[in-house]
């Protein structure tokens, strides 16, 4: 194989390195090309992403905004912070005495038995509501 070179001219073998490098310089450029359209693709998946994320929270942003300027919400603000009543309706007030267990005794004359569970604090209270097993 080495006799066969032998015989070509310089200006052929210049030739052949020449067209070497050329498609060298071919294929560097093209993977430059690939990877650079990889790097544009990634950045518009996430362009794409946030855009998403961006409308998702714009849908709320608008619903929270719907529901906050909405009469309803406006009526139930006004109820809560300044007492506002409607034609129609009636407010009843239950003092805080009547709701314990010495407000809900009997027209009787005996007294109910003081329950164990006024002690309790409310996450007490529902343990024993629901582990509390009696048999």
């Amino acid at each position: 194989m080495a006799f066969r070179f032998q015989h070509t001219s310089h200006t052929a073998k210049l030739i052949i390195i020449a067209e070497f490098l050329f498609v060298s310089y071919l294929l560097y450029s093209l993977t430059k090309s690939v990877y650079q359209n990889y790097q544009f693709d990634v950045h518009v998946q996430n362009y794409k992403r946030e855009n998403q994320l961006i409308e998702e929270e714009n849908r709320l942003k608008s619903e929270e905004f719907a529901y906050y300027s909405s009469d309803a919400y406006v009526e139930k603000i006004a109820k809560q912070n300044l007492g506002l009543v409607n034609r129609g309706e009636e407010v009843i007030i239950i003092p805080d005495d009547d709701l314990t267990m010495d407000g809900m005794i009997g027209i009787g004359d005996e007294e109910e038995p003081e329950s164990p569970y006024q002690s309790l604090n409310n996450p007490q209270k529902w343990w024993k509501f629901f582990f509390d097993i009696k048999e």
